[in-house]
């Protein structure tokens, strides 16, 4: 017998507030990947390390919030706290395996093409290891090619977003890029709940595992807090909205010697008193 799915029992409430936490999540890892491009060596990993917790919390966090609007009419839904805890972690380390690729070797080639799959299977992998942790009396089933639709979108949408990310052209351009990752990511979700069908089991029983109430409503606290903290970090970041570099050029940088600047912004043109009679040189101008 087939469950009757209902993805959208709060209308289109967790659908929308599901997108914001997307475009959140990835506007504030979006961001601090472009940071990452902008400061020296040192600190890029930190920021790095910033943007992938805030992608990972925010792709999570929007899962389970549209989760929470789905439901099978015949037999009520449980999650395993294992199992959902741990789509949080793969996600939060996939995002950034692909963010540091690309942190390190450049928003182009292969180190685009290779950190934008990684995360876009970090995207993937979350949704349905998510999926995994469902507890509730019947099968869950899935349509391969529909899966495999989802994969692809999660991919693309994932080397879309780090390629914006790399060309450092302020903070507009990263907001703009958020959205479309967002909307990928939430198109992502749906695409792959599209592919699923409930077999139910024949001898009713109640599924193990927390109710989505009791479970993922304080889970997501966390999350929402970190998302909210990274904010703020990039709210208060004097360079973060100019998208300006916070290093020097290379000639001044330690241990090179930085070229002299003249104290005024005259410059000279060598006319025929110069250029004849010798009578000025580099050192009195």
């Amino acid at each position: 017998m087939q469950g009757t799915i209902d993805g959208f029992s709060y209308g289109l409430v967790t659908p929308l507030v599901a997108y914001l936490m997307a475009c959140l999540g990835g506007a504030l890892g979006l961001r601090c990947t472009t940071r990452s491009m902008l400061v020296t060596r040192s600190w890029r990993p930190g920021w790095l390390a910033l943007g992938s917790a805030a992608i990972g919390s925010g792709i999570w966090t929007m899962h389970f919030i549209a989760m929470m609007g789905f439901s099978v009419r015949e037999t009520p839904i449980h999650y395993d706290k294992p199992m959902t805890f741990a789509s949080l972690g793969v996600a939060i380390l996939m995002v950034g395996i692909g963010i540091f690729i690309v942190g390190y070797r450049g928003a182009s080639g292969t180190a685009l093409f290779t950190g934008g799959t990684i995360t876009g299977l970090g995207v993937a992998s979350m949704h349905y290891l998510g999926m995994a942790g469902m507890r509730l009396n019947g099968k869950l089933e899935y349509n391969t090619f529909t899966v495999g639709a989802s994969v692809l979108i999660a991919v693309a949408a994932a080397i879309a977003a780090l390629w914006a990310a790399g060309q450092v052209r302020g903070f507009l351009w990263s907001v703009g890029a958020s959205l479309v990752m967002g909307l990928a990511v939430s198109g992502m979700h749906y695409t792959g709940m599209a592919a699923l069908s409930v077999h139910l089991h024949s001898a009713a029983s109640t599924p193990s595992g927390d109710s989505p109430a009791s479970l993922l409503a304080p889970l997501m606290i966390g999350p929402l807090a970190f998302l909210l903290l990274a904010g703020v970090v990039v709210m208060f970041d004097p360079l973060m909205v100019m998208g300006k570099p916070d290093w020097s050029p290379v000639e001044q940088k330690p241990g090179i010697p930085a070229h002299t600047v003249r104290p005024t912004g005259r410059r000279h043109v060598p006319g025929p008193r110069s250029r004849h009679h010798g009578s000025r040189t580099p050192q009195n101008w």
